[in-house]
């Protein structure tokens, strides 16, 4: 328990301030709290101490309690959003407590009151959030387990159930949230996603029916049917309380959250998180802006980057949807890229400003902002003129009524905030003009009474002027004290100067103040007036901000085609995949030679390639190429290839890479035996399976028998489309000679000790690995290579004496026995080209029962 909460008990010893603080405290026990005094946000006892370390400002006392200083810690009021925002990012919440009284008329302390929450997944705040999604999570645990998924900032409301934890884990890593919500009685496991905020919440807020019910008020519908959720019983849970918390942190009403959609796995093809992770989408696994997402993001909007980073995380499935943006990727290369590029960036983040419309939130650049965007908004219209873009200009707006409001009522550029007043436009309200005017007025009648008092007093060097403590005054030089007259009132007393006030002055003075406070909160009634009046509209506008985000998106696609060769790709109802002079998107841009193109096919009669080839050479770039022109396509994106076609595809699955996992006390071989169950227990014949060098964290014979069986149930049980890399060139027999398996390998040329990567991609196994030759390009000791090569030529030498057919002749031969021994005789019965290392296993168990004796 805090010092704080500590000294509920008792609060009489404390003053009146410190007493209001502590009630307010005890009602946010587990949240910093911001305290406004002035100019300052103050925090007291240990939320002083954190923020101190936190935010690495000074840790001061003030006053005593019970004898005690008490820690306090403050941040000026003009400059709080920079520490806001490195608070949320370190995972805190933040509740503002403003002065709500008028100080004037307050006997005790100002009246005060938190007006929100802040917390690291409800921020709006455009200074508080990067550019990417900031998603708030909500997780009901039952039969399945329901996840709800909320962008504050956008008001992108989303549900979806998961069948195990497996699949949770795997949304969760997708979904990457900012803070995660689950029912005070759920233990929660940390393993499952990296998450500085996670939440326990009463069990009751994930109850069904009350969830139904708040979310059916907050859509103003009856029922939730229209939405398409209804069978989702513990997603509802979960996005119920979300909103129940949404709510208490915000404090006001909630109008952008207006629609749940409903999100199934059979929508799009399943990554799990080492696929995302191995095939570097949206992150690279160094850190560097190599990624997928970084390749293709050409968008011109922060909200079309952030649509972008989804689609690359959840391809579609659906052949007609993928085919539509298709066909508006093609529409669009025939427009004016450029053009829309500029039009679109005019745009801004649409998205993000509507939110905080909605939220009452929103300051006088955010509608300078919508003003700019409504005027582009007809431009846009004619700009995206194809028939093919239908679909996409029939949802945005153009809203001429709404420009035409803003065109009067902001000036050209408003200042920030709305309490610095002169953000209303000159010839807008009648009364404002009046108020401003009074106020205005102030300097002509200054200099009038400063004309007229010198003339009386005979002061030459006598001026009005005005402070903001001490109002407006006469000031004379203290040599000139003798002049004054006797209705001058002493208001101020400096080392070389008096100054004064009149009746008169008082009485304007009072007059402009009045005028000016009056101005203001005319101000202050009329920007509200124009949020209530946008938010009229703010479901539509919503709908422009989503349409004008996908047109981004296929902008930025066909950018990249036209920029970069990319083709499209055809659509097949057959299972497999063609594609003829393919390339990396990522690499093909990355290095300076040009890119080898290669061709591959998957089909049903060819459904394992069985790569083989040395280190370096380009299996595994060969694989991830496959794998990411597969999202690229699904996403609607065109490719890098000469012609792609592509059949039905529900899962891909890689098993690329690996290293310890010591927090789980897990070893390479074991992460990859993990990530290899999961393939061999979920892929189907329209899965892509992506394996690379399974079986190399093991011994020699144990690595090679693991492989087989892997390769021979991905083939024969599973039959799924797969790529697996080896360097047991056994397989090329063993599995190579299986139908439905082809073996194709990467060529390299050896030149000497060295050899050179071809990088080319042909039919039929490769003859050796080229080891030696590849560590050499890495730097090995030439006093080691060379012992290498003596020891390869003996291994070679003795493997071939083994196999040769003069050792057999000369090899001790075993006495003639009177019968054969039953053991031999089923023996000389096997197929071993038909039998499998499983089947092996189970007839030396047999035999071992048998004749073990």
């Amino acid at each position: 328990m805090s010092d704080a909460t500590n000294k509920l008990a008792d609060l009489s010893s404390h003053t009146p301030m410190m007493q209001q603080y502590m009630r307010i405290k005890s009602e946010h026990a587990d949240t910093l709290l911001f305290y406004r005094m002035g100019d300052f946000y103050e925090l007291f006892f240990d939320d002083a101490r954190r923020a101190a370390e936190l935010l690495d400002i000074s840790l001061t006392q003030r006053g005593a309690s019970n004898g005690k200083p008490i820690p306090m810690a403050g941040v000026p009021y003009h400059a709080a959003e920079g520490y806001l925002a490195r608070l949320l990012q370190l995972g805190e919440s933040v509740a503002i407590c403003e002065q709500i009284g008028d100080p004037a008329t307050s006997k005790g302390p100002v009246e005060r009151q938190v007006v929100r929450i802040l917390t690291p997944g409800t921020v709006t705040d455009e200074a508080l959030l990067s550019a990417n999604e900031n998603l708030l999570i909500a997780v009901a645990p039952g039969d399945t387990f329901g996840i709800a998924s909320l962008d504050m900032a956008s008001g992108r409301f989303s549900v979806l159930e998961c069948g195990n934890e497996t699949e949770l884990q795997t949304e969760l890593q997708r979904l990457q949230p900012a803070e995660i919500l689950h029912p005070d009685t759920w233990q929660w496991n940390t393993g499952w996603v990296t998450c500085d905020c996670v939440r326990r919440r009463p069990d009751w807020e994930f109850e069904h029916d009350s969830a139904v019910q708040l979310l059916q008020r907050q859509f103003g519908v009856q029922h939730l049917d229209g939405f398409g959720v209804s069978h989702l019983p513990q997603a509802l849970g979960a996005a119920g309380a979300i909103l129940n918390y949404v709510r208490s942190t915000q404090r006001a009403a909630l109008p952008h959250i207006n629609a749940i959609v409903a999100e199934a796995n059979e929508e799009a093809v399943q990554l799990d998180a080492a696929t995302r992770r191995n095939l570097e989408l949206v992150k690279s696994l160094s850190g560097a802006p190599t990624a997928l997402f970084d390749i293709l993001n050409e968008t011109a909007t922060a909200m079309g980057g952030r649509l972008l980073h989804r689609w690359l995380q959840r391809p579609l499935r659906d052949h007609q949807q993928i085919a539509q943006r298709y066909d508006a990727v093609a529409a669009l290369q025939q427009l004016d890229l450029p053009l829309l590029r500029q039009l679109l960036r005019q745009v801004g983040d649409l998205e993000r400003i509507l939110t905080r419309v909605g939220l009452r939130s929103a300051r006088p650049r955010d509608l300078a902002r919508l003003r700019t965007a409504f005027g582009i908004l007809p431009n846009l219209h004619t700009a995206l003129n194809s028939p093919a873009l239908q679909s996409w200009t029939a949802r945005i707006g153009r809203f001429p009524a709404l420009a035409e409001l803003l065109q009067q009522a902001i000036i050209e550029q408003p200042p920030m905030l709305i309490r610095d007043g002169g953000v209303i436009a000159d010839g807008y309200d009648t009364e404002l003009d009046e108020q401003r005017r009074l106020a205005a007025g102030a300097t002509d009648f200054l200099q009038q009474i400063e004309r007229r008092e010198r003339q009386r007093t005979g002061i030459n060097t006598l001026k009005v002027g005005f402070n903001r403590v001490h109002g407006y005054y006469i000031e004379t030089s203290r040599a000139a004290a003798h002049l004054v007259p006797a209705d001058y009132q002493r208001r101020q007393t400096l080392k070389n100067a008096e100054r004064y006030i009149i009746a008169e002055l008082k009485t304007y003075e009072d007059q402009v103040l009045q005028s000016q406070s009056r101005a203001l909160a005319r101000e202050k009634w009329l920007y509200g007036q124009l949020l209530d009046r946008l938010s009229e509209q703010l479901s539509e506008l919503q709908q422009t901000a989503v349409a004008l985000s996908e047109i981004d998106v296929l902008r930025s696609f066909a950018g990249q085609a036209q920029s970069h060769d990319y083709q499209r790709p055809q659509l097949s109802k057959t299972e497999g995949i063609y594609l003829t002079g393919a390339r990396h998107p990522v690499i093909e841009r990355l290095q300076s030679e040009p890119f080898i193109a290669n061709d591959l096919e998957l089909q049903p009669d060819r459904r394992l390639l069985l790569i083989t080839g040395p280190n370096m050479g380009g299996k595994s770039t060969y694989m991830r190429q496959t794998a990411l022109l597969a999202v690229m396509a699904h996403c609607g994106s065109f490719v890098p290839a000469t012609s792609a076609t592509f059949g039905p595809l529900d899962r891909i699955f890689t098993r690329i890479g690996a290293s310890d996992d010591l927090a789980s006390g897990r070893s390479t071989f074991m992460v990859e035996m993990t990530e290899a169950a999961n393939i061999l227990h979920n892929a189907t014949p329209q899965s892509l399976v992506l394996m690379d060098e399974i079986g190399r964290g093991t011994s020699t014979y144990d690595g090679l028998a693991l492989a087989w069986a892997c390769a021979e149930a991905l083939l024969e049980t599973n039959r799924a489309l797969t790529l697996f890399a080896t360097h047991y060139f056994e397989l090329t027999q063993s599995i190579g000679s299986h139908a439905g398996c082809a073996n194709v390998h990467v060529n390299a040329v050896e030149h000497g000790d060295t050899i050179v990567f071809q990088h080319q991609v042909l039919e039929g196994a490769a003859s050796r690995s080229f080891g030696v030759q590849v560590a050499q390009l890495a730097g090995l000791p030439e006093s080691v290579l060379d012992a290498a090569r003596r020891h390869l030529q003996l291994l070679e030498r003795s493997d071939r004496a083994e196999h040769s057919p003069a050792a057999e002749a000369v090899a001790p031969q075993p006495p003639v026995s009177p019968a054969p021994h039953p053991l031999a005789t089923e023996l000389s019965k096997l197929n071993l080209n038909e039998l499998t290392p499983l089947a092996a296993l189970q007839l030396l168990h047999q035999w071992q029962q048998r004749f073990g004796d």
